[in-house]
């Protein structure tokens, strides 16, 4: 609503609200001490004067030249439209738009994402709480995550209790499984802090151009199995995304993404850190079942349509093959992944 109204005379009048001492602040001099409007106890005839009859009447507040003094709370001012206040109050963007920075929303989405599914997001509170923004629930799910309600209403994380289809706009899909989590995007740890922290039997995945949200969901789930926890990748994000994290079903939580300037930069810093570097390859490659696995080793997939580049080719130390019928060419990546981890956990872990 506006605070502004045109008069007759084509002038706008402005309306404040007039403080109680407003009268004693305006003749007080702080100097000398002297001045100051006086309240009506001080002055008990102001505005007060005989009547024919010689009763006293009160007449209300008078002004020096015998004009009412104004009682009402509003303070009014007149200035010629277009003319601006001197001292135009601060609302705080409450009575109108706040100016918010483009680029500032664009980094806050770039830096967040939504995660979904009942297993990956009661995992992703256990594991880390804080990364959490903003969550949505539909009302049948809310009594299991009476915990993590708690926490959001201490910690001042807004949630929302809403119906299915509104769950469905929020999260982006319809297999949302009840509950929806925003979230802050972790960052990728360095080749350098990965080996100086790393156990003595320590299996890194390297993933090269492996994109598909749910193979990543799927390596993640069989990592978090057989005890690996770090994954090579280009970008962070791709293991972040909500399909991703939906798929490995609460894995998400106990794998970490590892980057690098490219994945095969990474494996020579592995290999410079006594890492062996391992590949596949479905014709040329050591029977699996034959081959012994180091205990410290990257393993190498690639996507299924092109496999591996020659460069990470190149870079291997041993290169094992999957046997099967050979009725069909591959496995699926994560399926080989499984596979491939399996053996791993059997002869160094089991």
């Amino acid at each position: 609503m506006s605070d502004e109204l045109k008069n007759k005379s084509g002038k706008v009048k402005v309306m404040y609200v007039r403080s109680d001492d407003d009268s004693d602040k305006r003749t007080h001099n702080p100097r000398t001490g002297k001045g100051g409007g006086r309240s009506g106890a001080s002055r008990p005839e102001a505005g007060r004067r005989p009547s024919r009859d010689g009763k006293t009447h009160d007449r209300g507040p008078r002004d020096r030249d015998d004009r009412p003094r104004e009682t009402s709370p509003w303070r009014t001012v007149s200035r010629a439209p277009g003319e601006e206040a001197a001292d135009k109050p601060d609302h705080g963007g409450i009575s109108g738009k706040s100016f918010v920075d483009p680029e500032v929303i664009r980094r806050q989405r770039a830096e967040e994402t939504r995660v979904y599914g009942e297993n990956a997001c009661q995992a992703l509170f256990m594991s880390r709480p804080d990364c959490i923004v903003r969550a949505w629930f539909i009302q049948s799910v809310t009594p299991r995550f009476k915990e993590a309600l708690r926490w959001m209403a201490a910690n001042r994380k807004a949630y929302h209790v809403v119906d299915d289809a509104e769950l469905t706009k929020a999260s982006g899909t319809e297999h949302h499984g009840g509950v929806c989590f925003l979230i802050k995007k972790r960052n990728g740890t360095s080749v350098q802090q990965w080996v100086r922290e790393a156990a003595e039997e320590d299996c890194v995945l390297a993933l090269e151009d492996v994109g598909n949200p749910h193979n990543l969901g799927a390596i993640m789930r069989s990592c978090a199995h057989f005890g690996v926890k770090g994954v090579i990748v280009q970008d962070a994000a791709v293991m972040e995304s909500g399909a991703a994290i939906r798929t490995a079903e609460g894995g998400a939580e106990h794998v970490q993404p590892i980057t690098g300037d490219s994945v095969i930069d990474a494996l020579e810093q592995f290999r410079r850190a006594g890492y062996a570097i391992v590949t596949t390859s479905s014709h040329k490659g050591t029977p699996l079942y034959k081959a012994e696995l180091p205990k410290k080793m990257v393993l190498v997939l690639g996507q299924e349509r092109d496999g591996l580049s020659d460069a990470a080719l190149d870079s291997a130390d041993l290169s094992v093959a999957i046997e099967g019928t050979g009725n069909v060419e591959s496995l699926n990546v994560s399926v080989a992944t499984g596979v491939l981890l399996a053996e791993w956990w059997r002869q160094n872990k089991a």
